[in-house]
């Protein structure tokens, strides 16, 4: 029987990660590098990939790229798996959130565009589809094949608005729209791509951001462990399912809320 750093231990495994400049996407790719993974540092910011790159050390490699874009994203994809000579481990953390500058988005319900609502759902939900048909091929002939998607809480449940009452904060349909459909993602490929590839979601719930005090107390008053998530929190969730770790777990949607979709 494997110990449990065996079965953690990522050495020699290759991973593919969107939105690694963003704040989950940083921790993520600490992790995968800590246990010891290549990572494919993807990001639309070519400036910060690179400086996210040299960061992280000789283990991470920087690959630009227009998410909006299917041949874009498609691209990015297979450069990855040549570069590599193989993939491991497929994260997609990128994601129109509530504080995305987009004309339309975060504002009103009644004044949400349906071009915002497009551009969304294909960051956050077409993008995942794509790029698991590209990485299908070398996931399956990994031996070790995951894909990790981040999910939302509000992907689980609908939004309480009462919370951001006061504040400039947003909490467009598109965002828990799509989070959800990731959900129904998640366990569409976990059974398409079986038996060779895992699948499983992340849910995290609110992340501490230097939000407004009103709505921190708010949340954190309806949360079992009375505090906001922290990046770091993430970590472990990333850890487990990227590894041996859950080598026997697929389809799942492992919750990081504090307890917050408990009651």
């Amino acid at each position: 029987m494997k110990t449990i750093c065996e079965l953690m231990d990522l050495s020699g495994r290759k991973a593919l990660l969107t939105g690694a400049c963003g704040h989950i996407g940083e921790a993520a790719s600490e992790c995968l590098i800590e246990l010891g993974a290549t990572v494919a540092i993807l990001d639309r910011d070519a400036s910060a990939c690179q400086e996210r790159a040299n960061a992280l050390g000789e283990n991470a490699w920087p690959i630009f790229c227009d998410l909006g874009d299917e041949s874009s994203t498609r691209t990015a994809v297979h450069k990855t798996i040549e570069k590599f000579s193989g993939l491991d481990i497929l994260i997609h953390c990128a994601a129109y959130v509530g504080t995305t500058e987009v004309p339309g988005w975060g504002v009103p319900f009644e004044q949400q565009s349906v071009a915002a609502w497009d551009r969304a759902l294909r960051v956050n939900l077409t993008v995942p589809f794509v790029m698991a048909q590209e990485a299908r091929s070398a996931l399956c002939a990994s031996r070790h094949g995951s894909i990790i998607l981040f999910s939302s809480i509000y992907g689980l449940v609908g939004p309480d608005m009462s919370l951001y009452e006061g504040t400039s904060m947003a909490n467009p349909a598109g965002y828990g729209a799509s989070k959800g459909g990731l959900l129904q993602l998640t366990r569409y490929l976990a059974t398409v791509l079986s038996p060779q590839v895992r699948v499983n979601a992340i849910t995290p719930g609110g992340v501490w951001r230097q939000q407004p005090d009103s709505f921190r107390q708010r949340y954190e008053a309806r949360t079992p462990l009375r505090r906001m998530g922290g990046e770091e929190d993430m970590k472990g969730a990333v850890a487990y399912l990227a590894s041996d770790l859950s080598a026997y777990v697929t389809g799942q949607n492992l919750v990081v809320d504090g307890g917050w979709t408990a009651w």
